[in-house]
């Protein structure tokens, strides 16, 4: 006989949307708190939250029958006030709501943590605070996952049968789901109704789980009220003209930190004044990290950060100002462009506080002020890798920042590319006075866009001052290889205004006097001259072993004094053009080269 009553279907479909409400809130909230726990204690905390996902209903349904029994202590206190849970509906949704909580939890915590960390960086030094950092960055970026949490606790709460008949009972009609209605009628011996709600429930649970395929469709999505107007914007200023710098006082950055890092400990020291100050290193020097510390996004162990007079941090005196009010931007090695905002949005990210029309002016005036107005309505996905750079140099300036810190902006372009946004950056900068902090593993790049240099290897600046001084007389062997140095070796003073060097098997004059503490020499590759009947110092025969072409200069491996024999390796290596190389290559060798004692770096380990 079918089953005339309805009730569980109807008590079922309540109780499963009143727990996959809670659930989403409870998930939601405890998802967040946990995804800013780290150490061991995160560990202890996750396995309680997820512990009624691994243990049987029955169980999780006695330990609620505990708390909420009317023997306990919440129990007791209830009734007090005329409560009473257990062996009520909502006994029904508190079951269902503690078994289904561990999927939404843990399918949330795993979505947020799949977010790229850069974008929540790069939101708080945009000026939001940790409400809209989560609101308008985490949460849509996680939103798959977060939706397929919901859907798999909705289908969880739909079929929680031990829990709820251990805290809930089985009473028709007011705590009787579906599944206590099939367990009721097939120990009763019907069942045709058995079956029925079988089919019943199954059905819904399918409905249910369908939602998690629904595919989406991309598509460009033309939003008319975040496309910036025209009227009334001058197309000749540049957005930035307006913000604090237009006051002609002197506009600083002084840095001195310290972080304790897994290899080494970062010390840093730097002073940029209405310039340009490079940090030029090679990978894993703490480049990034220091600007992680100036922007605020990573917190020193000592040390102050001052800019424009403003104390950003002091270790000292305890005080610590977030990123979102620092007003400083950053332009991250991979742009960390929100790919879920057009680039309108994202070039107004930080304006949000501001009127409508005046938004809408500002982002116009920066999406044409770097030429990329064409894009507003685009994606992130949709533009190349250098507009993708113009986007996030735009989204910078329409904040008008006090400073700006610059990581490898040029490091995901190809060759080609390169050199076009290089223009377009150098540019932009023109209009920019105040402070700006450069992080390249790259010479050339830090020789054209800085003023300042330093130099970093393993977290201790080992040369700094002005590029022209640091590339012709760095201090240490580490400044002399990151400038670009491919000459040299160890060499010891034999004079004040001499060096012997056993592995050229040579003695050289020097120009300047010769330190005490010199242990190595160095000579640039593209600065050795050829067949100058004129020198006489520093002049020696040479032959060559081997050469290797690039498309504008050869590289001549060289061995001097001798012939050399089969095995030997070179003594120097000389970057030459085309022209010379022709007009060497038609000499007998030996050649002569000189090392110019002018040139010669002298150098310290």
């Amino acid at each position: 006989m079918l089953p005339t009553d309805a009730s569980p279907l109807l008590i079922s479909l309540a109780t499963t949307c009143a727990a996959t409400i809670a659930t989403f809130f409870l998930g939601l909230i405890a998802a967040r708190m946990m995804y800013d726990v780290r150490g061991g204690l995160r560990a202890w905390i996750d396995g309680i939250l997820t512990l009624p996902l691994v243990l049987p209903p029955t169980v999780v349904g006695f330990f609620l029958l505990l708390i909420f029994g009317r023997r306990s202590f919440i129990g007791r206190a209830l009734e007090h006030i005329g409560i009473s849970i257990a062996f009520s509906w909502p006994a029904t949704v508190i079951a269902a709501t503690v078994i289904a909580f561990p999927l939404m939890y843990r399918t949330t915590l795993g979505a947020f943590e799949q977010v790229n960390p850069t974008l929540l960086e790069a939101a708080r030094t945009l000026g939001a605070n940790e409400w809209v950092v989560f609101w308008r960055v985490l949460l849509p970026l996680a939103s798959p996952g977060v939706i397929a949490g919901t859907v798999l606790a909705c289908a969880r709460a739909l079929g929680e049968f031990g829990a709820t008949l251990m805290l809930a009972g089985n009473i028709p009609g007011r705590t009787q789901t579906m599944p206590i209605a099939i367990f009721s009628a097939t120990e009763g011996g019907d069942m045709r109704a058995a079956l029925v709600w079988v089919v019943l429930i199954v059905v819904v649970s399918l409905a249910i789980i369908r939602l998690l395929n629904i595919e989406k469709k991309n598509r460009i999505i033309v939003r008319t009220d975040a496309e910036p107007q025209r009227a009334g914007v001058s197309e000749q200023i540049p957005a930035w003209v307006h913000s604090v710098r237009d006051n002609n006082s002197a506009l600083t950055l002084d840095v001195d930190l310290e972080r304790r890092l897994e290899n080494f400990t970062l010390r840093i020291a730097l002073g940029a004044r209405n310039e340009s100050v490079g940090l030029l290193g090679p990978s894993g020097s703490g480049k990034s990290m220091t600007l992680r510390m100036i922007a605020g996004v990573s917190t020193p162990d000592r040390g102050r950060i001052v800019l424009n007079g403003r104390i950003l941090f002091d270790k000292a005196a305890g005080f610590n100002l977030p990123a979102a009010s620092r007003r400083i931007g950053v332009v991250f090695q991979d742009y960390a462009l929100f790919p879920h905002l057009t680039v309108a949005e994202n070039v107004g990210f930080s304006l949000a506080r501001m009127p409508k029309d005046e938004r809408r002016a500002r982002i116009w005036k920066q999406l044409e002020s770097i030429g990329i107005a064409e894009l507003a309505n685009r994606y992130p996905r949709q533009i190349s890798g250098g507009q993708r750079q113009r986007v996030a140099i735009a989204r910078c300036m329409a904040m008008e920042p006090d400073a700006l810190l610059l990581d490898e902006p040029f490091a995901a372009l190809d060759p080609h590319l390169r050199r076009r946004t290089e223009e377009q950056l150098r540019a932009t900068l023109a209009g920019f006075s105040g402070p700006v902090v450069f992080v390249t593993h790259d010479m050339e790049e830090a020789f054209r866009f800085c003023s300042e240099l330093q130099v970093l290897d393993s977290g201790c600046v080992i040369a700094s001052g002005p590029k022209h001084e640091l590339f012709e007389r760095p201090r240490t062997v580490a400044a002399a290889r990151l400038t670009g140095c491919k000459n040299i070796v160890t060499a010891r003073r034999a004079e004040n205004h001499c060096v012997e060097v056993g592995a050229w098997e040579c003695r050289l004059k020097t120009l300047a006097e010769v330190p005490r503490v010199l242990t190595h020499i160095g000579f640039r590759s593209h600065q050795m001259v050829f067949q100058n009947p004129a020198a006489t110092e520093n002049t020696f025969p040479c032959w060559l072993l081997t050469t290797s072409e690039a498309p504008h200069e050869m590289t001549l491996y060289l061995r001097l004094h001798a012939e050399p024999l089969p095995g030997q390796s070179p003594h120097l290596q000389a970057d030459v053009t085309k022209d010379v190389w022709r007009e060497l290559s038609n000499q007998v060798q030996p050649w002569r080269i000189t090392l110019d004692p002018a040139r010669l770096l002298l150098l310290e380990g």
